[in-house]
């Protein structure tokens, strides 16, 4: 909840009423100042929305989330915070941000001399993701402020939005060049600054925090379902390398043997073909109404092996192609989608394919939590 505790106080600047704008939203207005409250994904985008369309300010996702940093981010922020150097906090932050946010996946690319802190959203049907995207790049852009000083700065921020008819609220927070209709929200900054120390960072509290993170995750071990689904999630979202989404590559993260994931799975109800099709069609509906990726690219990174069999299976699931039904529900101010990459300099597979330290992460997490518990 804490990224939005601006919001009761924003719509009173503008002549609104806070309160009836979250009772409209469904939700609790009490609730909305407690910054520890969780509040569903769909809930938080209707109040986006609703804020957005009732103030005419069609930026309004990004006045929140200027005001808002690492604090959001709850205690994987304050590990961020103390951690040895940038990439670290970084990458602390993303592994940990489920226990914060588990309605959209960040992920740190690198890509040459160039790194990626990009914001995608998973959860299917949330109405407002332009408002959430504009704050979270905002917020992502305050977060690596802090970490590495004042005088760090973006060489480009990426935003999926087509550009608006006016730019000036974003040129005067990001200072930055801007890329409107892009592949990514993303923050793009030199790898360089990755290997910056971090100035207070104290080995002690870390060391602290991550006890307090590991008994918050022994809490909620038990939802293997839950679990696997984060993890797809998290590792499409990021395109991970071809194949990592493939069951002996998940069953090795969970640290079992693929005959026995498929029999937990099966002892609750689902299955693995089951988990990664919902996975793959909930994140092929967000990125074809809130992107201007091709469909061919959306393939690839949901680590289809050609565009045709993803074509067929979206298909299945919607009864209608993934070109006409971004056609009938792109929201205005995205636009329709080029046939071909809005990056001049994207090649047949723009999306970074790193990821690795992401995956690696994952693994080296699960394997830990796992390592005194049998694979039968």
């Amino acid at each position: 909840m804490a990224p939005i505790l601006s919001i009761p106080r924003l719509p009173g600047e503008m002549g609104l009423e806070p309160e009836e704008l979250i009772a409209e939203a469904g939700l609790d207005p009490p609730a909305v100042w407690e910054p520890d409250t969780l509040m569903p994904y769909a809930a938080m985008g209707r109040l986006f929305a609703l804020c957005s369309a009732r103030s005419r300010c069609p930026h309004f996702g990004l006045l929140v989330g200027q005001e808002a940093g690492l604090e959001v981010l709850g205690l994987a922020g304050e590990l961020a915070r103390h951690s040895p150097d940038v990439g670290t906090a970084l990458r602390n932050g993303i592994l940990y941000m489920h226990l914060h946010d588990r309605g959209a996946v960040p992920a740190l690319w690198v890509d040459g001399d160039q790194a990626i802190l990009g914001y995608t959203i998973y959860e299917p049907d949330v109405p407002g993701t332009q408002q959430i995207y504009d704050g979270a790049i905002a917020i992502g852009y305050n977060i690596l402020k802090a970490l590495a000083g004042p005088e760090w700065e973006p060489t480009e921020q990426c935003l999926y939005r087509s550009r608006p008819d006016n730019c000036e609220p974003y040129q005067r927070f990001f200072r930055a060049p801007l890329r409107f209709g892009a592949e990514l929200n993303a923050v793009v900054f030199a790898a360089s600054w990755l290997d910056r120390k971090l100035d207070g960072a104290d080995a002690l509290i870390h060391q602290r925090i991550m006890r307090e993170i590991e008994s918050l995750e022994a809490q909620g071990a038990g939802d293997l379902v839950a679990q696997l689904r984060r993890v797809l999630r998290r590792m499409l979202v990021a395109s991970a390398p071809q194949g990592e989404t493939r069951l002996g590559q998940i069953a090795y993260i969970f640290a079992l043997h693929r005959r026995t994931l498929n029999r937990r799975l099966r002892e609750r109800g689902t299955s693995f073909r089951a988990l990664i099709h919902e996975a793959r069609y909930d994140i092929a509906r967000q990125l074809l109404r809130d992107t201007r990726l091709p469909v061919r690219e959306i393939a690839a990174a949901l680590d289809y092996s050609e565009c045709a069999a993803f074509v067929r299976a979206f298909r299945r699931c919607s009864g209608t192609s993934p070109r006409a039904w971004r056609a009938d529900t792109a929201p205005p101010e995205l636009g329709h989608a080029p046939d071909r990459s809005p990056f001049p300099h994207s090649h047949s597979a723009p999306l970074p394919a790193g990821a690795a330290a992401i995956v690696a992460k994952c693994q080296w997490w699960w394997r830990r939590k796992r390592h005194n518990r049998g694979s039968s």
